[in-house]
């Protein structure tokens, strides 16, 4: 039978994981079949697909990339590797998504935005004080790589406006906007709504320590996501909180996933 193995297509005769296990790598102790944990005496079937990763032990970079993967469902990795997310600003909600995406295995990351990591963007923004004076799209780079050296990261130093929001996202299957100005998160909606033909997960509404359950992804058009409350925005004593923002940012990841893998919110 046909079995795929860290990876690889291989024919195999074993009947169960234990008697493949002990002909391809004996001392692998954590063992995957089809995304799962699986036992020594799981049996085998044609098509499955198996992940032996012994703990401590770095693996070749041939199959680092699929056992990244190995806690994926089968066949999620393919589409994900196949697709093209782009990101409108890398603050607390896209750089948390970004990071999200880059677990997944998204191939290929679109990432916008104009502005330099300061020390207010820590306390819900991905960064680390190592990036303090650095574009957020470059430290962006450069944390996507440490995460999953596998994704093409593209990126843009500039404020995105009506004249080139299209360019720079054209190509994309998904867009999550990730704005902070009202007025940009409108233009940017907008301009891809009426030009372009992806959905785009917008967000609005994660400010303070209100409850995680009030932060929702709601189908608002038949392109358009929104994710968040749609009523706390950032004000004097309701400030933008990591816990929350984070919530939020998962949710669009999230949205963005399900969207790719041909999934969609009712």
């Amino acid at each position: 039978m046909r079995i795929k193995y860290n990876g690889c297509i291989i024919e195999s005769s074993s009947i169960d994981l234990k008697s493949f296990r002990l002909l391809h790598d004996e001392d692998a102790d954590i063992r995957y079949v089809n995304g799962f944990s699986a036992c020594d005496d799981y049996l085998l079937q044609d098509g499955d697909e198996v992940v032996l990763i012994k703990r401590g032990r770095k693996p070749s970079s041939e199959t680092l990339e699929h056992l990244m993967a190995s806690r994926h469902t089968p066949k999620v990795h393919e589409q994900m590797k196949a697709s093209t997310v782009g990101i409108a600003g890398v603050g607390g909600l896209g750089s948390n998504a970004v990071l999200a995406l880059a677990r997944m295995g998204v191939g290929r990351l679109v990432i916008v935005d104009f502005d330099v990591v300061e020390p207010s963007n820590l306390n819900r923004q991905a960064y680390f004080i190592e990036h303090l004076g650095l574009l957020k799209v470059d430290a962006m780079k450069e944390l996507v790589s440490k995460v999953n050296p596998y994704i093409v990261v593209e990126c843009h130093h500039v404020k995105v406006d009506e004249k080139n929001a299209v360019s720079l996202f054209e190509g994309c299957d998904v867009v999550i906007e990730a704005f902070d100005d009202p007025k940009s998160k409108a233009m940017l909606v907008s301009e891809l709504l009426t030009h372009c033909k992806m959905p785009i997960v917008a967000g609005s509404g994660m400010a303070g320590t209100l409850s995680s359950n009030t932060i929702e992804t709601t189908r608002r058009f038949d392109r358009l996501y929104l994710v968040g409350d749609l009523v706390t925005g950032a004000k004097e004593h309701m400030g933008l909180m990591a816990p929350r923002v984070m919530v939020a940012s998962a949710h669009q990841a999230n949205m963005a996933v399900r969207l790719i893998l041909g999934e969609k919110e009712t």
